[in-house]
């Protein structure tokens, strides 16, 4: 049975100077002791958590005993996001006192504190892998294998756009989480994954269409474990991702790289589209970076990094020496 631990980053000062503080982050480790076997860290998604594996693990499909990273050969480690609520109702901060990059910083410097000198791998979803690579140009000389699965290296104007919507609901509307996660649902999805669950069939029960009941589930399911803060904190760092800030472009960012890149795109994501990993992998591959660009073919959109498991292993199979 894994307990959350707690770490404090003393004197942490953001990015923009407006927050000089103490902060505490909750983790847990799984697998081995630190310092026993190599360290992969794993980075949690927008609605994520630290608990990445075990009984209620989020991603308990890849992560733990003869899974694809083993709990048996690595130390897995995960932080909490602060603000993400997990555990705990505390708010110490405004929704926006952070951005990703400082996440990525308190996260490296963490990790120092923890005496880890080196990750194996940093692997991240979505917005958790927006923060590796934040990670990965802040502490040059951490990561052996980054790997951002359905994510990228900054929110682009689609994102932005989407976020801002959100904003606009949780800002505006009388159940504002329920109605905010409500819209989400249909970005991290696809029509043809929609389709080939509910084909236009009703829920007779409740007079409405099945796709209908989907969502306003997801919608009371979100309300009933998250915080209106937490959803603010959360979407406000999925909107400052961009490794590019305080450089002269991406190309001067990359050049700072020493991770290998292996990046998991998915075909029909409608929040961090193919086509932007594939520019990504061109661009560090034009630097003459280690990079590998692989593709989930699945018709259920952003989510398939939650529903697609094979294909994810047999992408990573060869990072984590797994055989299938």
């Amino acid at each position: 049975m894994n307990s959350l631990k707690y770490i404090t980053v003393p004197n942490f000062a953001s990015e923009d100077g407006k927050i000089t503080a103490d902060v505490t982050l909750s983790y847990q480790v799984f697998g081995k002791e630190l310092h026993s076997v190599p360290v992969v860290l794993i980075n949690h998604a927008l609605t994520g958590n630290s608990d990445v594996a075990g009984e209620f693990g989020w991603w308990k499909s890849i992560v733990g005993d003869s899974k694809l990273i083993d709990t048996k050969k690595y130390t897995v480690l995960a932080f909490d996001i602060p603000g993400n609520g997990y555990k705990t109702t505390e708010i110490l901060f405004e929704y926006d006192a952070f951005s990703a990059r400082d996440i990525a910083n308190l996260f490296g410097l963490a990790v120092q504190q923890l005496e880890i000198l080196s990750l194996y791998a940093a692997i991240g979803s979505s917005l958790g892998g927006g923060i590796a690579w934040e990670m990965a140009i802040l502490f040059p000389n951490l990561i052996e294998n980054l790997i951002p699965v359905a994510s990228d290296w900054k929110a682009s104007d689609w994102i932005l756009g989407h976020n801002k919507v959100q904003f606009q609901i949780l800002e505006n509307s009388k159940k504002p989480l329920h109605d905010a996660r409500m819209m989400a649902m249909l970005f991290y999805r696809s029509p043809a994954s929609f389709q080939s669950r509910f084909n236009r069939t009703v829920n007779s029960n409740l007079g409405m269409y099945n796709i209908e009941s989907w969502l306003q589930h997801h919608g009371k399911k979100l309300e009933g474990r998250f915080t209106l803060h937490a959803y603010k904190v959360m979407t406000h760092l999925l909107s400052s991702v961009d490794i590019s800030k305080k450089f002269a472009g991406i190309e001067e960012a990359f050049e700072q790289m020493k991770s290998k890149v292996i990046m998991i795109g998915i075909d029909s994501d409608l929040f961090f589209v193919a086509e932007d990993n594939k520019e990504t992998a061109k661009l560090l591959d034009q630097q003459n970076k280690k990079v590998d660009y692989k593709e989930i073919k699945s018709i259920h959109g952003h989510d398939a990094f939650l529903i697609e498991f094979e294909q994810l292993v047999e992408a990573l199979s060869d990072v984590f020496k797994y055989k299938l």
